[in-house]
């Protein structure tokens, strides 16, 4: 199990590290917006055939849900009528416009999957994360709009949310958008009587 939250952590490090990959100074005057939600769900496993790797489990608002569970789902044979599936879910974004000292639109992904060792109640840990960088091409202060220039060349228009960050930035600037999300799944056994 530890080799399985190193891998995560190491996952949303290395995201972090890829979206924070600018020059800070230059990041201060300019824009920026982040925001993030997360949500966990737990249900309690109500039947599991485990030759056919069908699994039932019911939410606490009484909702049964019927799955299959790939074959990747190690461990399945662990699991017992009564035991807790946990799933943890993180959505983050954020927006920075950064002064342009002569980079270019552009696109990177990475992710990174872990699951738990052989023996071991079944866990999955999944993160992903997404950057891109546009090109601010126009600044329209009357009109409260602004075209950036994405990484396959086509430019598009948008409405700023808020009048004043026009004014914080500039033609040329890139404008970073990085989506990270993260999935845990854990499986906790039904604890003794």
């Amino acid at each position: 199990m530890k080799k399985f939250k190193y891998i995560s952590i190491m996952a949303l490090s290395l995201a972090t590290t890829v979206a924070l990959a600018v020059d800070e100074d230059a990041m201060m005057d300019k824009p920026s917006f982040s925001a993030s939600q997360s949500m966990t769900i737990s249900a309690v496993v109500e039947a599991i055939d485990h030759e056919t790797r069908v699994v039932t489990v019911r939410k606490p608002d009484g909702e049964a849900v019927t799955f299959t569970a790939s074959d990747e789902a190690r461990n399945l044979d662990q699991v017992e009528v009564g035991d807790v599936l946990i799933a943890e879910y993180v959505e983050s974004v954020s927006i920075d416009v950064i002064a342009n000292e002569g980079m270019e639109a552009g696109a990177a992904e990475v992710a990174a999957v872990a699951r738990t060792e052989k023996g071991e109640m079944p866990g999955l840990a999944a993160m992903g994360s997404t950057v891109v960088t546009a090109t601010v091409e126009e600044i329209n202060l009357e009109l409260n709009t602004f075209k950036l220039k994405g990484p396959d060349g086509t430019i598009n228009e948008y409405a700023a949310r808020n009048p004043g960050n026009l004014k914080r930035a500039a033609v040329g600037d890139l404008v970073v958008i990085t989506v990270t999300e993260a999935l845990a799944i854990t499986v906790e056994e039904q604890p003794a009587d």
